[in-house]
């Protein structure tokens, strides 16, 4: 992800979480904002302590961000994501990670199916 992809400050996620809508299911949640005049969307991501060592945050952190990256033509572009990871992400390998987030994004109804899916 670029840096102009990322949400990084706290102000900017404080603003994503008031104003912003939530969805969830067992393994995350994502708050999406709509932002005006965005050519491309930002992700935030939160992966708290309580869901194991600095290796398995950091493994589903580039989990998220592959979703993301491949995902990109498919999800609204003029909005701010943050996703916060739930204990069972933990667990997740990166395809049923993928399965999980592209269910959220589906019920936040901001994933665009282009491609016929088999």
């Amino acid at each position: 992800m670029r840096k102009r992809q990322r949400i990084k400050k706290d102000k900017e996620f404080q603003r994503v979480f008031k104003e912003g809508k939530s969805y969830a299911n067992r393994q995350f949640v994502v708050y999406c904002l709509p932002k005006e005049g965005q050519k491309e969307f930002r992700i935030g991501l939160s992966v708290g302590k309580k869901i194991g060592n600095a290796v398995t945050r950091n493994q589903v952190k580039r989990y998220i961000r592959q979703v993301f990256l491949e995902l990109k033509e498919e999800i609204r572009q003029d909005m701010d994501y943050i996703i916060i990871a739930r204990l069972p992400a933990a667990k997740l390998n990166y395809h049923e990670t993928r399965k999980s987030l592209e269910h959220v994004l589906k019920i936040a109804k901001v994933l665009n199916r282009k491609k016929s899916e088999n």
